[in-house]
């Protein structure tokens, strides 16, 4: 049930807020169970207006890796806001950080900052334009980029002229890509590819070698620039970029999400061959020079180095993707989980629709754990095996509950 405080805030923002919630906040497109607003964070765990506690697994939409108010996340934040965060020039820490990022980032020889995924994934786009001067840019089908026209999931105030030299291509299909650069021809500028498949309303697909490897070869055959959208993915499954397990590195890559553990930072990393073409294009904003997120990015990445928070992540996350398949057959269900284990996501069997996944996750929510139907989940390194032994034990009084709810149904509807 949602708590009166929860209903009387949206109340109030449905008169000074278009839609009350906007873009991918609005918690009742998904559920109709979990609280629109949470009021604090700690760790692996939520709690919102009224007191409820839930263990999170969507992190803040990816941010938080550490978990909620990481102590040494925390003590550097303190710590440069005592000393000032928006200032009249450049905070030392930016230079720290970008040295930070080019040591941690294979392909990186040098760093930009910025605030957020979209402002990284469109300067990208530019850096590459203006490296090749050329205007085509090819993206997947279903891949999200951002909230601008350029890339946006929804096209009202959308332009033709906003996406005229945009393309598309198939993930996992290289000889869609092909197709679509023997269109753009000689005007190719760039390739944009996320590390896997993560488009919602659908299973998740890892990105096949040999497609990862075509990229690479088509983009330097033809002189084009191969972009890595490492926003989601970056800094959860791999620090060196999430295709160096693959062999393949990209020319440039867009980062934001996990890299400073909830505080608003986003980087674009590039290597030396586009070092010119970065500096000439005007990329900037009051409040991209942030040296409070700037310090909890350095507090972030070293900890993420010198510890095996990423191992952590690893193995939390197969422990709940094997603890839930377990259930589902205990229970008569037949799931589908894809999407590597650190940004999960389980669908069942034949739902296409997401409507008995929904009727599942909102059982989880009414027992404490917060999941989502049709978006990745995400784990960080606050969620130890207790913590998803805890997880698993609602999920399984979930499944039941589903169990007997569908009996019902069938009951009622003879």
């Amino acid at each position: 049930m949602i708590n009166s405080i929860d209903a009387g805030l949206t109340k109030r923002a449905e008169i000074v807020v278009p839609k009350g919630i906007y873009g991918h906040m609005n918690v009742r497109d998904f559920s109709d169970v979990l609280p629109q607003y949470i009021a604090s964070g700690d760790g692996c765990r939520i709690t919102d207006t009224d007191g409820n506690t839930y263990l999170d697994f969507m992190c803040g939409w990816g941010p938080i890796v550490l978990g909620h108010g990481n102590p040494k996340v925390q003590q550097a934040v303190a710590e440069q806001l005592a000393k000032g965060d928006c200032l009249n020039g450049v905070s030392p820490i930016m230079v720290e950080l970008a040295e930070l990022l080019v040591d941690t980032i294979a392909h990186a020889d040098w760093a930009m900052l910025a605030k957020n995924g979209t402002d990284a994934t469109t300067a990208c786009l530019t850096i590459a334009r203006a490296a090749t001067g050329r205007r085509k840019v090819l993206a997947a089908k279903g891949a999200y980029h951002g909230a601008v026209p350029w890339c946006t999931p929804l096209t009202a105030g959308v332009t033709t002229e906003d996406r005229a030299h945009l393309d598309y291509y198939e993930f996992n299909d290289i000889e869609s890509v092909r197709a679509a650069a023997e269109r753009a021809g000689d005007d190719l500028a760039a390739i944009i590819v996320c590390p896997f498949r993560h488009d919602v309303h659908r299973d998740q697909e890892l990105a096949d070698p040999d497609f990862a490897r075509g990229l690479r070869e088509l983009c330097d055959r033809m002189g084009a620039v191969l972009i890595m959208d490492d926003v989601r993915c970056g800094f959860r499954l791999d620090l060196a970029g999430s295709w160096e397990p693959l062999g393949v590195r990209p020319d440039l890559s867009a980062w934001s999400k996990a890299i400073a553990n909830g505080h608003a930072l986003a980087a674009v990393t590039g290597t030396d061959a586009l070092r010119e073409a970065a500096g000439q294009i005007y990329a900037t904003g009051s409040f991209w020079f942030s040296a409070v997120s700037m310090a909890a990015a350095v507090a972030t990445i070293t900890e993420l180095r010198e510890t095996d928070s990423l191992e952590r992540i690893q193995r939390a996350g197969q422990r709940l993707r094997d603890g839930l398949d377990a259930q589902a057959a205990v229970h008569g269900f037949e799931v589908v989980q894809t999407g590597p284990v650190q940004m999960p996501l389980l669908r069942f069997a034949g739902d296409d629709t997401f409507t008995l996944t929904r009727r599942w996750t909102d059982e989880a929510a009414a027992r404490g754990v917060y999941l989502h139907p049709y978006h990745n989940w995400f784990l960080g390194s606050a969620h130890t095996d207790a913590d998803i032994d805890d997880a698993l034990e609602r999920t399984d009084d979930a499944f039941a509950a589903l169990t007997r709810s569908t009996k019902e149904r069938r009951l009622l509807t003879g």
